[in-house]
């Protein structure tokens, strides 16, 4: 087991790297703290192998951290600043994570980490990993945090509130019963994060929630008073899934 640490100055943050480090059997969370210095505390005691780091921190950003922890524990960064990620790789890094992070990337991030720190079982555990499903409702908790519009607002948002997800260029809509949230990330990183079932892509720029759904007349779906198309490409597998229900 990989024991691991999230250190973020924003509680958000470390709640949704704590929910996916929930979900790999080779890890094991220690612990999130928004205190860069008690994590420093506990990589000293031997206590870490493996940080989730946020390089903006007031008391002490994440390159400070990094240069004081040495190579006591391995480190992947996160934050929402791409322009940090050469400083952080020239200090040997493991990986590089730009929030938000979908559940795809870090799973990608983890097991570049456990070839690092666990290499006589990396075959196994990889394989452990791999019969799960990433999004799966099984292993997922019932809620998400998007980002919001400034740098360290995340929102909370229940799986049972979404009626449908729409993806627009760089940014989706995430629509409820009683508000639009939107948010800059493709539709695809959602798509990893969101149970199946209750939610199915049907068209390139749309997500819905199954149980949502009022109607469906030829190619288009109603949820609500809204209509979304059904594109050619997702049809067959739509509409097996609705008569085998």
């Amino acid at each position: 087991m990989i024991r691991c640490i999230a250190v973020d100055d924003e509680a958000y943050a470390s709640e949704i790297l704590a929910t996916y480090i929930k979900r790999i059997p080779f890890l094991e969370l220690v612990g999130t703290t928004t205190n860069p210095f008690e994590a420093l505390g506990l990589i000293q005691d031997g206590k870490v192998d493996l940080v989730f780091l946020d390089i903006q921190m007031p008391e002490l950003t994440g390159l400070q951290f990094l240069k004081i922890c040495g190579n006591k524990c391995k480190v992947i960064l996160t934050t929402a600043y791409p322009e940090y990620a050469l400083d952080g790789f020239e200090l040997d890094v493991i990986d590089y994570l730009l929030k938000p992070i979908p559940f795809e990337r870090f799973y990608k991030a983890v097991t570049k980490a456990q070839a690092l720190i666990e290499p006589v079982q990396t075959n196994t555990s990889t394989a452990a990993v791999e019969n799960l499903e990433p999004a799966s409702s099984k292993a997922a908790a019932d809620y998400m945090f998007i980002k919001g519009e400034s740098k360290n607002k995340f929102l909370k948002v229940n799986y049972e509130d979404i009626l449908y997800v729409e993806g627009l260029k760089n940014y989706i809509s995430v629509y409820t019963s009683d508000q639009r949230l939107v948010t800059y990330q493709s539709l695809r990183d959602l798509e990893t994060q969101l149970p199946q079932p209750p939610f199915y892509r049907v068209h390139k720029s749309y997500i819905v929630a199954l149980d949502k759904i009022r109607m469906v007349d030829g190619n288009t779906i109603y949820i609500a008073e809204q209509s979304i198309p059904i594109g050619e490409t997702y049809r067959d597998e739509f509409f097996k899934l609705i008569r085998d229900k």
